[in-house]
């Protein structure tokens, strides 16, 4: 009889931030701040996979690797945004996320402490969205061809009472 074969959990790809600003600055010129770090979003009943690639702060140093992440999420009142686990996976972290309130996005921050002593900290940003469609009120507003007129956050915006 055929034993099950146990399963490798990859982390998706798609949701991966890579750490910026270790860039070597040529001498006469100035500094930028790099970007704001953010994640696709993500509907409140999805639990996923996040990822946090810090190898760019490890160039050169190839036997350092991620020894401790920290997370703190930002707002965390009940019903928001929650960290389920986290693990490492050499100069990436992975966190699992889920929940979190339609309309809100969240500032993750991560401190990572590596091997070779190394502290790195960044805020990453999830915005949580309704993505899962639901039928329509009765009362939706639509388009003349039945599509539904929808507000910033992607619910549909009713007429009376």
């Amino acid at each position: 009889m055929p034993t099950v074969a146990p399963q490798v959990v990859r982390p998706s790809s798609a949701r991966r931030v890579v750490l910026d600003g270790f860039v070597p600055v040529p001498p006469g010129s100035l500094a930028t701040a790099p970007a704001a770090l953010a994640w696709p979003a993500k509907d409140p009943g999805d639990v996923l996979d996040y990822e946090f690639d810090i190898s760019p702060a490890l160039a050169g140093n190839d036997k350092d690797t991620i020894a401790t992440i920290g997370v703190t999420i930002q707002p965390s009142a009940t019903g928001d945004l929650t960290l389920n686990s986290s693990a490492a996976d050499g100069s990436v972290a992975v966190l699992w996320l889920a929940g979190g309130q339609v309309g809100t996005v969240y500032s993750v921050q991560v401190t990572i402490g590596t091997t070779a002593g190394r502290t790195i900290g960044r805020a990453i940003y999830l915005p949580v969205l309704a993505l899962v469609s639901s039928a329509l009120p009765a009362s939706a507003l639509t388009t003349a061809n039945g599509t539904a007129v929808s507000d910033q956050l992607g619910n549909a915006i009713t007429v009376g009472g």
